[in-house]
């Protein structure tokens, strides 16, 4: 399954929003795959396993299961995330990309490619990934909703 989508961050023709800089913006998605944790209510831990010197290596600790992945940073503009398979997940990968289409504008791109999923009798393929593009979406707007309060709070 594949599954792409923007949010959009700073809009020139919404005053309601406080724009964000590039800067902030990576801060708060490096913070989110340090601590992995604070942006995802599911998660009960994390811990890095290796730091090298534009990755990371972790273990994501869900309760029920735990979940290996490597997070690679090319700094201010793209982070990707591998997941490796595991009997509880398949093998995915998120690309989040910080993007400027225009004057004052500012975007972040999150592309998934998950494996395909399997399926019970009650929900078909289609309707997995409907729940499962949904609940990203979620997601990734707590995760802004998230940057966004840390940089009022002065915390990026």
């Amino acid at each position: 399954m594949r599954f792409v989508h923007l949010v959009r961050i700073n809009d020139p023709l919404n005053p309601l929003t406080e724009p964000l800089t590039r800067e902030q913006v990576w801060r708060g998605l490096v913070q989110r795959a340090e601590r992995p944790e604070e942006f995802a209510r599911e998660m009960q831990g994390s811990r890095i396993i290796a730091r090298g010197e534009a990755s990371l290596v972790r273990e994501l600790d869900f309760g029920s299961f735990r979940v290996r992945d490597r997070v690679r940073l090319v700094p201010m503009e793209e982070m990707l995330i591998e997941t490796q398979a595991a009997s509880e997940v398949p093998s995915a990968r998120l690309c989040i990309t910080i993007e400027e289409p225009g004057p004052e504008q500012l975007d972040v791109r999150f592309d998934y490619e998950i494996e395909h999923q399997a399926h019970t009798e009650l929900l078909t393929p289609d309707v997995c990934d409907q729940l499962l593009k949904q609940a990203y979406y979620e997601a990734d707007l707590d995760c802004i909703r998230l940057v966004r309060q840390r940089a009022e709070a002065g915390l990026l």
